[in-house]
C-alpha cells in the first residue's frame, strides 16, 4: 500500500506503537521478542528519521540457524547480522531510566543472528516514523543462532562482523555500528519500551539493529554471518 488511510494514520510515534500493539492483538501469534530499526546514521538517513524504532518479533517467523527460508513475498530482499540478547530477567516499566549495567545484568544470553525485515509499505523509505513503527518497525524473519559461549568479557562495541553471501561477496561491519555498541542498543529499547508502559519480559530475545550495510539478498542465496569466537550464523534463502 502507499499509506495508511487518513483516518488511520499515525502522526506520531506513540500513536505508530498504538497501531502496533493492535495489530498484535489480531495477528494470532505469540510474542518472541523485539526488534530495533534505524540503530546507525545511515539507516536513519535511509527511512527518514531521526532515531531508532521498535517493532515486535512474532512466533511463526522464527528460525533456526541453518534453516531454509522462503523470500516469497518480500519486497526489501536484504538480510542484516545482528547481536540478539535473551531477556533472563524482567525490565518492567518504571520513572528512572535503565542504565547500560542494569539492562546487561538482566541478560541472560547472546546470540548472532540474521533478521530479514521487510514492510508493508510501497515506498517505506518515505513513509515515516510513525508509519513504520504502525507496520511493526518493518519485522518479518529472523533467524537466531546458536548462544555465544563466554561473551561477558567482549567488547561489543568494537567486535568485528563478516558476511558472506557465498559465491557473491563478502561485507564486513562491527558492533560500534549498532548504536555506538548492540549493549547501548539494548539500553534503548528497554527504556523505550518502559515509556510506553511495556515490560521487556524473560524469555523475549531482543535484536539490535544491523551492524553493517544490509546485504541484498536473492532467492538460492547461502548466507553466513561470522561473528568469530561469538559464533555463527547461517540461513540458505528460497523462493
Amino acid at each position: 500500500m502507499p499509506a495508511l488511510p487518513d483516518a488511520c494514520r499515525p502522526t506520531t510515534r506513540n500513536e505508530g506503537y498504538a497501531v502496533q500493539e493492535q495489530v498484535m492483538a489480531v495477528a494470532q501469534r505469540a510474542q518472541f521478542g523485539w526488534k530495533i530499526a534505524a540503530t546507525s546514521a545511515a539507516g536513519q538517513r535511509h527511512i527518514g528519521v531521526d532515531g531508532p524504532l521498535a517493532g515486535r518479533l512474532l512466533e511463526g517467523q522464527i528460525s533456526h540457524s541453518g534453516a531454509s527460508v522462503s523470500l516469497r513475498g518480500t519486497q526489501m530482499g536484504v538480510a542484516e547480522p545482528e547481536f540478539a540478547f535473551r531477556i533472563g530477567r524482567d525490565l518492567p516499566p518504571r520513572q528512572q531510566p535503565y542504565t547500560t549495567e542494569e539492562v546487561m545484568a538482566a541478560v541472560d544470553t547472546l546470540h548472532p543472528s540474521i533478521e530479514v525485515p521487510d514492510s508493508r509499505f510501497d515506498d517505506f523509505a518515505h513513509a515515516g516514523g510513525p508509519q513504520l513503527i504502525a507496520d511493526n518497525a518493518c519485522a518479518h524473519l529472523f533467524v537466531l543462532g546458536p548462544a555465544a559461549p563466554a561473551w561477558r568479557g567482549t567488547d561489543l562495541s568494537s567486535h568485528a562482523v563478516k558476511a558472506r553471501v557465498e559465491g557473491r561477496y563478502e561485507r564486513a561491519g562491527s558492533g560500534a555500528n549498532v548504536l555506538g555498541g548492540p549493549q547501548l542498543a539494548l539500553t534503548w529499547i528497554a527504556n523505550e519500551l518502559s515509556a510506553l508502559g511495556i515490560t521487556l519480559r524473560t524469555g523475549q530475545v531482543v535484536t539490535t539493529g544491523t551492524c553493517m550495510a544490509p546485504l541484498e539478498i536473492v532467492p538460492g542465496d547461502h548466507v553466513l554471518m561470522d561473528f568469530g569466537a561469538l559464533g555463527s550464523v547461517e540461513a540458505r534463502f528460497v523462493d
